[in-house]
């Protein structure tokens, strides 16, 4: 079955481990994504802004390597900006570039046209830090901060200029704050279920549910922190299917079927994952059939919700 899996971090790793896009050891690739039967893969441009002079100009340099890597494999994957580029995908991949750390704008409300015009689709507002839009679920402190006032600017530009908001790793604060200023959904790109794994990266149940009524997607991680029931977080424990649909039922549950998607964080996350990589997306496809998913709910989850976000934000 076709699939949309929102969130990968295949394309830092490509500048820093000078790896290609059509094949690599990585758990995405133009290889594997056309063995999995890939409609588009959320490519994240990850930016870890304590490590880096500029958050900005690090993008530059990440996001002109992916460009590169594209033109060298134009047969085989295609740079898709909105929903009605996808729809004209025939055979080959759709790579939706996104962000991972909101201070790539620093603070500059006019970079959000130019992230538009570069083919930036979607912006996860904070990563681990506090930044210039807002504040990060990683740290108790920060869980029940908004987003600051400039935050909110630049949100609002982000939805004029048809840019989703990414609500993953962001204060709970934050996210309630999307709630109430956005009239398009968002998403969250790479989250799972607090009541079933209770891990702060995860989502409450009034979560899921005003997520799901503002008509948003969750994508649900496959990072072992975010499924296992104690919330290991090892390179040594591998992610099950069972723990992935674990979650997947609760949220169908809570939120119903329409709120449901897919956010592997391959390429992010250490672990191992029964979904060994993207090439073998079919794997919960098959196990969501044996707990009686329907095959209809099983492609809103794969890729149907997704694109139903897409089209709110422009090339319908």
């Amino acid at each position: 079955m076709k699939f949309i899996d929102m969130h990968c971090d295949t394309g830092s790793r490509m500048l820093y481990e000078k790896k290609g896009l059509l094949k690599s050891d990585l758990k995405v690739d133009i290889e594997k994504l056309k063995k999995g039967d890939s409609l588009a893969q959320f490519f994240a441009f990850f930016i870890d802004k304590k490590e880096v002079n500029s958050s900005y100009e690090e993008f530059i340099k990440m996001y002109d390597n992916f460009i590169k890597e594209i033109s060298l494999n134009k047969k085989n994957i295609k740079l898709v900006k909105d929903y009605k580029d996808i729809k004209s995908l025939d055979k080959t991949v759709g790579a939706f570039l996104t962000i991972e750390e909101g201070e790539v704008l620093e603070g500059d409300i006019k970079r959000v046209k130019e992230m538009k015009e570069r083919g930036i689709g979607a912006i996860t507002l904070t990563w681990n830090y506090e930044n210039s839009i807002g504040y990060p679920n990683f740290k108790e402190e920060f869980i029940n901060k908004g987003l600051k006032e400039k935050g909110k600017e630049i949100v609002l530009e982000m939805e004029k200029q048809n840019i989703i908001p990414d609500a993953s790793h962001l204060s709970d604060g934050g996210f309630y704050d999307l709630i109430d200023i956005l009239k398009k959904p968002f998403i969250a790109s790479h989250s799972n279920a607090r009541s079933v794994v209770n891990h702060r990266r995860n989502m409450t149940d009034d979560m899921i549910r005003a997520l799901s009524n503002k008509g948003g997607v969750m994508g649900l991680n496959f990072c072992s922190a975010f499924c296992k029931p104690n919330g290991v977080n090892s390179i040594d424990e591998v992610t099950t299917i069972e723990e992935i649909i674990n979650h997947a039922k609760h949220i169908k549950n809570i939120g119903g079927i329409e709120v449901l998607g897919l956010g592997s964080d391959f390429d992010g996350i250490e672990n191992e994952v029964q979904i060994n990589d993207v090439s073998k997306m079919d794997k919960l496809f098959y196990e969501l059939k044996k707990v009686n998913f329907t095959e209809s709910e099983i492609e809103k989850v794969f890729y149907k919700n997704i694109l139903r976000v897409m089209k709110e934000y422009g090339g319908r």
